[in-house]
C-alpha cells in the first residue's frame, strides 16, 4: 500500500514582496497528525501557510513533501500545479468568487484536479461532494447560493470543498472563524477524524487556544520573527510561556484549561467574596463588570475557582490543597470582613473540609453585610 504524504520546511524564509517576515521556519507534519500555529495576530501564522500552499513564493529555504514512498522528500517548487493539487487542499480566509455558483457547486470544484480536459464532473465524483458536504453539516445549504448564506456557512462549504479534494494534506487558516460553538466543535471533531482515519497530514492555525490545545499533536509557535518553541500541548501550556508569547500577565491565562481572565487592577476590596466548587466564578465575572474590586476565600489552592480568584480578585485567602481551613485563614478572613462593606456568599453547600466558610458566613450575617 502506498505511503501517505507528509509535509516539512528546511530554513523556510516567508514574506512579501521583498521583506521577509519570518525567518529559518523548520517544520515537519506526518500522517495522521495535527500541526497547529498558535502566536499573536500578525505574528506571520497566515503568512507561513501562503507559503505553504505557493499562495506566496518562498524568500529562502524549502517547502518538501514526502515521496510515494514515504522515506523521500520532493520539493514543492520542482512540482506542478496539478500534481501538488491532487496531494495538498487548503481552506484559507479568502473566499473564492462564486457569484452564480451555488455551494454543492463550489464543493465540486474540489474534483478538478481529477477530471479529464472536459471538467464534467461524474456521479463518482458528485457522491464524494454529497458526502464531503454530509461531513461537515452543509448538505442543508447545497442549493443555496455560494453569497447567500452566513459567513460560518461558507466556511463549512470551504471545507467540504477540500475533504472532496481527498488530499493527503491539509492546510487551513483559522478554520474554525465565523462559526458558532456547535460548528467550531464539529469542524475540529472532522478536521481530527480526517487525520487519524485517513492519515491525512493537517497543518492550521487557530486562536482559540483551549481548543488547539485538545486537537493538536504538536503545536509551533509563531512570534514574528521565527518559530520560537515547538512540541507536544503538554510541552507548550506549562509555565508561562504562552504568557509570554502573547504578552498578557501570567494571571490572565490558565495553561492547563486555557481559561482566560481579563487583567484587572489591585485595589483595596469593597466586597468580600465567600466562594468555592465554581459557586463564587460568576459572582467574580459580575463585580468585574461593575468595575468592584473584591476579595475572596476561604480557598483551597487546588479549588475549581482559585485560578478565577487569583486573576480578578484583589485579595484571596486560601489554604494548601486537601487541608481543612484552619484558624488563620479564618481570622485573615475576617479581619478582610470588617474592611469591606459587603459579602456576598454564593457557596451553598459546607463539609468539615470548609466548615470555616460557613463560619464566614454567619460572621458576615451578624455584621450585616451579608447580601
Amino acid at each position: 500500500m502506498m505511503e501517505k504524504k507528509g509535509l516539512k520546511t528546511e530554513g523556510l524564509n516567508v514574506g512579501y514582496g521583498k521583506k521577509v517576515v519570518l525567518s529559518g521556519v523548520e517544520l515537519e507534519v506526518r500522517p495522521g497528525c495535527v500541526l497547529t500555529l498558535i502566536g499573536p495576530n500578525g505574528s506571520g501564522k497566515s503568512t507561513i501557510l501562503k507559503t505553504l500552499t505557493r499562495q506566496l513564493n518562498a524568500m529562502g529555504g524549502r517547502v518538501l513533501l514526502t515521496g510515494e514512498e514515504g522515506d523521500d522528500w520532493r520539493d514543492m517548487s520542482t512540482m506542478s500545479g496539478s500534481e501538488i493539487a491532487r496531494t495538498l487542499a487548503m481552506v484559507m480566509t479568502e473566499r473564492p468568487t462564486a457569484e452564480l455558483m451555488t455551494c454543492r457547486e463550489v464543493v465540486g470544484t474540489g474534483r478538478y484536479p481529477y477530471l479529464g480536459a472536459l471538467g464534467i464532473l461524474g456521479k463518482e465524483d458528485w457522491q464524494k461532494v454529497d458526502e464531503a458536504m454530509e461531513m461537515v453539516s452543509a448538505a442543508e445549504v447545497a442549493d443555496k447560493g455560494f453569497y447567500e448564506i452566513s459567513d460560518g456557512q461558507r466556511q463549512r462549504v470551504m471545507l467540504a470543498r477540500a475533504i472532496c479534494q481527498e488530499p493527503e494534506i491539509l492546510v487551513l487558516d483559522e478554520p474554525t472563524s465565523y462559526l458558532d460553538l456547535r460548528y467550531k466543535l464539529d469542524i475540529l471533531g472532522n478536521i481530527r477524524r480526517l487525520a487519524r482515519d485517513k492519515k491525512i497530514s493537517v497543518i492550521m492555525s487557530l486562536h482559540e487556544l483551549d481548543l488547539a490545545m485538545k486537537v493538536s499533536d504538536e503545536i509551533a509557535c509563531v512570534d514574528g520573527e521565527k518559530i520560537s518553541k515547538m512540541g507536544t500541548p503538554e510541552e507548550i501550556f506549562t509555565g508561562g510561556f504562552v504568557q509570554e508569547l502573547y504578552q498578557v500577565p501570567k494571571e490572565s491565562f490558565h495553561p492547563l484549561t486555557g481559561a482566560l481572565y481579563p487583567h484587572t487592577e489591585k485595589l483595596s476590596p469593597k466586597v468580600f467574596v465567600i466562594g468555592g466548587a465554581g459557586s463564587g466564578i460568576p459572582t467574580y465575572y459580575r463585580l468585574l463588570r461593575e468595575d468592584v474590586p473584591f476579595a475572596a476565600g476561604i480557598l483551597a489552592e487546588n479549588d475549581l475557582e482559585w485560578d478565577a480568584a487569583k486573576a480578578c480578585a484583589s485579595k484571596v485567602i486560601s489554604v494548601r490543597a486537601f487541608e481543612p481551613m484552619d484558624e488563620e485563614a479564618l481570622n485573615q478572613a475576617k479581619e478582610l470582613i470588617d474592611e469591606c462593606e459587603a459579602v456576598h456568599c454564593p457557596l451553598t453547600t459546607f463539609g468539615p473540609l470548609n466548615e470555616a466558610n460557613k463560619v464566614l458566613r454567619d460572621y458576615a450575617r451578624q455584621c450585616g453585610k451579608l447580601q
